[in-house]
């Protein structure tokens, strides 16, 4: 009989605030937040949204078929509910923030997306990846317009610069015209790369017009843009940060000209500024609304520089004028004419050096590497305040002082630490982890923290600080966690009281590997980097209260009994039965010691590296080990024999743990967890692996079983702690073997068919944004076969129709079963159902799966759609796209040519009665919105909106308006 197995799946996963690999985006205060704001963050495949205010969760954004690590994230302008969001696998989704769902999903680069932005309007979305192509998407037809293929190394900025259209003429009374013009409103594209270069693309001719070294030093970093597009910041290695003035009003202007002079420069370097660290540079962001950017590298400070107002510019130099003239006051006559010529040049601030208008004005020091950093802006707000996402899973709010608040003008400026996102996470990697007795508290230790969390809520309900913890346990009642240090240390902590309860240097500043409390619950025992494994009692002292008489009981660990051998103890484990102990050592074997003698009973062994990890089964019979060679080694506890020897994982095996107990003959079943990011389900007797449990983006350093046996949790190095439950679904080994199979094969088709590029883009600025992925390539089966259908539904009809008009009385043939099931519908019906289900953006990379063959039966069904004005947008996209790719062979061809002509007078009287209905639709709406101008009251005027409007927009001044 096949055995058959429960299915672990994962349950929730909880620990991470921000994590290190994407930028985080500010969202000024929702419904469901407080007046603080939101802080929208990666954390690994998913997207939190946190209140910055109380530190609550307030939702996470998760797409079940995505297991890919979130890389970049931006918020819509125009619509602030609307968020793009670009994984490591190269795809994006677009994501509704008010219901959490994700509304358009693009798949087109074939590497992890650095960088992603939104134009002005909110219809386009530009995304950059580490393939080093640019691709816009357009979200109304929700596919991918072209690919922009221009630089040598990963993209590392991008920007839309959107010109207003230039007014030309004047219309009826004195009104001027502004110039419409289609092409001029795709407007262009800034964006830079690892390669050092910046480019300036125009989106109306898909080319680039200009292309400079950005920075000189290797490699440019960060792109930021000035809210206004009248300049740019760009940053690279060494501190270097280059200024860049771009000529708005030349773009606007060149969007109607054909002909362009080559001589003529949007971008003009305004000169160099050096930040105080010489690391390279990650970000450079623009207040929205000041004169302010910030700036910052992969260290543990925000640079925050500002540009000064006109007034600031001239007094500087006027300055610098005065301090000339001292020096030169002593020098020869004849040096005269060369001062007045200086002079002149420091009176014109738009010939001004760069450090006179962008000074530094305050350094933010913060408690992490900093990773990513987002203004935030709250209506009403007056402070200025920076959000900034640390490297070690951390978010905190700052609030700068700017100049105008300064009290004096002698003053520093400072700026303070406003609110903080800490507790739901460690700041370090997770390396223990312990669940209570009754299955509801979880420890988790890493270096600096023990937290204590409820699993059921996935909520820390306690912090300590501890050392580098490397091991814990909960004594027995649940009401006291011990932890073992890199220190040596064992440190004993009160969970109810939240204290430090003891603390003793156990194995004299020597790592504690491993310690395992006794099975009968009275002592603990630890093994440590000095050679010794130590056992401990319990003890409850009676300890006098300070400045009294009272005495009040306290818990002691009291050394028992020492056990040293030849090398360091990576692990020990006692057996359930409590009448051996096995201890792993340095030099690669396993001995295993009686506990009430401690003389040496067995040893093992067979691994070639140390053994980092090992346990002993509910019945005390078998024992499995697992090490740095990849292996998993299963022994027998009565002869020290080894029943089986496994190639595990891919890497080195952290941590291996059998289920508690034998409730189901689950008993000799274990799972093993290594560095290859795999947590792996295995059955000890028959030497199989029954699941693979894939989910984690790091490494696995700890794993823990629930008592019950139907609970799995993992930590790892992606700073998330994982909880997996046993479900009713049964697993057979053959059908586990063969998925994985599947997986594998999926996989390598698709990289075969991404290292194919298509050879006619291979060269080309542009190209098609396309990428064949299994969905696309599954379509573009549906659509083969929902075709071959319908050809032969359409045959068999037309033989009947022919068979009808010599015989009347002919029976109606007998149609496939599919039409039947589906109410008896047409084949053209069908086959248009069929491509309706496909998703826009996968459209055109599922018709390319279909071979020139199947092209004529595409087009009869084209042409029915046409006649029958069947999804008229659909069948034009359909139509001439299969133009463009089969243009050479159709129109070699003469069916196909003789169906084309078919196909055009359909297809335009359709387009024809469409267009007319618009029109006659639109002019009808002119009308009626005619009426309601006429009918209309102003009932209510604001007088003081065009006042404040104006000293808004006054506000928003600008230096560099005045330097380029």
């Amino acid at each position: 009989m096949v055995k058959s197995y429960l299915k672990f799946e994962p349950s929730n996963s909880f620990g991470v605030v921000a994590s290190s690999n994407s930028n985080i985006v500010w969202s000024s205060r929702g419904k469901a937040g407080t007046g603080a704001g939101q802080a929208i963050a990666a954390a690994n495949e998913e997207v939190f949204v946190w209140d910055i205010k109380k530190g609550e969760l307030l939702a996470r954004w998760k797409d079940e078929n995505c297991r890919a690590k979130v890389t970049a994230i931006a918020q819509s302008r125009t619509d602030p509910d609307v968020f793009a969001v670009g994984y490591e696998d190269g795809s994006i989704r677009v994501w509704d923030s008010k219901i959490a769902t994700s509304v358009v999903s693009f798949n087109g680069h074939k590497s992890a997306i650095v960088v992603l932005a939104f134009d002005k309007t909110g219809v386009r979305l530009a995304s950059g990846a580490k393939d080093t192509d640019v691709i816009i998407w357009d979200l109304v037809a929700e596919v991918g317009q072209y690919k922009l293929r221009g630089h040598k190394d990963q993209i590392t900025g991008l920007h839309f610069v959107e010109p207003d259209p230039v007014m030309q003429g004047e219309g009826d009374e004195g009104q001027p015209l502004m110039a419409v013009d289609t092409e001029a409103a795709e407007g262009f594209l800034l964006t830079t790369g690892k390669d050092a270069l910046i480019k300036l693309w125009d989106l109306a001719s898909r080319h680039c017009i200009e292309t400079h070294v950005a920075q000189t030093n290797g490699e440019c970093w960060a792109l930021g843009v000035t809210p206004d597009c009248s300049g740019c910041v760009t940053a690279g290695n060494d501190g270097e940060m280059t200024v860049w003035a771009l000529d708005v009003a030349a773009l606007a202007s060149s969007a109607q000209q054909v002909d362009l002079s080559q001589s003529i420069n949007f971008l003009r370097d305004r000169g160099t500024l050096h930040r105080q660290s010489k690391e390279r540079a990650v970000e450079v962001i623009f207040h929205p609304r000041r004169d302010y950017f910030a700036v910052h590298g992969v260290e543990k400070s925000v640079e925050i520089w500002r540009i000064r107002n006109e007034a600031e510019i001239k007094k500087s130099l006027a300055r610098k004028k005065k301090r000339r003239r001292e020096k030169l006051k002593e020098k020869k006559a004849d040096r005269e004419l060369e001062v007045d010529d200086a002079d002149d040049k420091a009176d014109d601030i738009t010939k001004a050096d760069i450090s006179d208008v962008i000074v530094q004005h305050v350094i933010v020091r913060t408690a992490g590497k900093v990773r990513s950093i987002d203004w935030a802006t709250n209506q009403g707000n007056k402070d200025m305040q920076l959000l900034v996402g640390s490297t070690n899973n951390l978010l905190e709010l700052y609030t700068i002082i700017g100049k105008d608040k300064l009290e004096s003008k002698g003053d520093a400026p400072d700026y303070n630490k406003a609110l903080a996102v800490e507790l739901p996470g460690h700041r370090t990697d997770i390396r223990s982890l312990a669940i209570s007795s009754d299955d509801k508290m979880l420890a988790s230790a890493a270096n600096g923290s023990l937290k204590i969390w409820n699993i059921k809520t996935e909520t820390c309900v306690r912090t300590f600080e501890c050392g580098y913890a490397l091991c814990c346990a909960f004594l027995p009642g649940d009401k006291v966690v011990v932890v073992g240090t890199k220190e040596g240390e064992l440190q004993l902590y009160d969970v109810a009281s939240a204290t430090l309860l003891e603390t003793v240097n156990a194995h004299e500043g020597h790592a504690i590997w491993s310690l395992q409390v006794h099975p009968d619950g009275k002592s603990v025992v630890s093994g440590g980097a000095d050679k010794t494994a130590k056992f401990w009692d319990f003890k409850i002292v009676q300890e006098q209260v300070l400045g009294s008489t009272r005495t009040t009981p306290k818990l002691k660990l009291v050394q028992a009994r020492i056990l040293k051998v030849s090398d360091d103890i990576l692990s020990l484990r006692f057996s359930p039965d409590a009448k051996l102990l096995a201890v792993a050592l340095l030099d690669s074997t396993v001995k295993v010691f009686f506990v009430d003698t401690l003389k040496l009973y067995l040893n093992l062994y067979g691994h070639k590296l140390p053994v980092l990890s090992m346990d002993i089964s509910y019945d005390s019979k078998l024992i499995v080990t697992s090490s740095a060679d990849k292996n998993i080694r299963i022994w027998g506890l009565d002869f020290g024999d080894c029943h089986k020897a496994l190639f595990g994982h891919q890497d080195s095996i952290l941590q291996v743990v059998f289920i508690p107990h034998n409730s189901d003959g689950n008993g000799h079943h274990f799972f093993s967890a290594s560095k290859d990011r795999t947590i792996k389900y295995w059955d000890a007797d028959k030497f199989e692996q029954i699941q693979r449990i894939d989910g984690h983006h790091g490494e696995i350093w700890a794993l823990a079983v629930s008592h019950s046996g139907t609970t799995l949790i993992s930590a790892s190095h992606d700073k998330s702690i994982r909880v997996w439950q046993e479900t009713d679904e049964q697993i057979f080994l053959e059908e586990e073997r063969e998925k994985e199979l599947e997986e594998l094969y999926e996989s390598t088709l698709t990289t075969s068919l991404e290292q194919d590029p298509d050879s006619q883009d291979a060269d080309r600025e542009v190209a098609a944004a396309s990428k064949q992925t299994v969905e696309t390539l599954m379509a573009g089966e549906r659509i083969a076969e929902a075709l071959e259908l319908g050809m032969a539904d359409l045959n068999t009809l037309r033989e009947w129709e022919e068979a009808k008009q010599s015989n009347p009385s002919v029976a109606p043939p007998q149609r496939n079963p599919i039409f039947l099931a589906l109410g008896n519908i047409p084949a053209e019906t069908y086959v248009l159902n069929t491509l309706q289900k496909i998703k826009p953006s996968a459209l055109h990379d599922a018709l390319l799966v279909l071979p020139f063959s199947a092209v004529p039966m595409l087009f009869t069904f084209l042409n029915l759609f046409a006649l029958r004005e069947m999804n008229v947008p659909l069948t034009c996209r359909i139509l001439f796209f299969m133009l463009k790719t089969h243009h050479k062979q159709v129109v070699a061809s003469r069916t196909m040519r003789a169906m084309l002509e078919g196909i055009r007078t359909n297809l335009r009287r359709a387009l024809r009665r469409q267009k007319d209905e618009m029109g006659y639709n639109i002019a009808a709406l002119r009308v009626v919105g005619m009426q309601i101008r006429e009918r209309s009251v102003r009932e209510y005027v604001d007088e003081n909106w065009e006042a404040e409007n104006g000293a808004e927009q006054g506000t928003r001044k600008r230096a560099f308006v005045h330097v380029s």
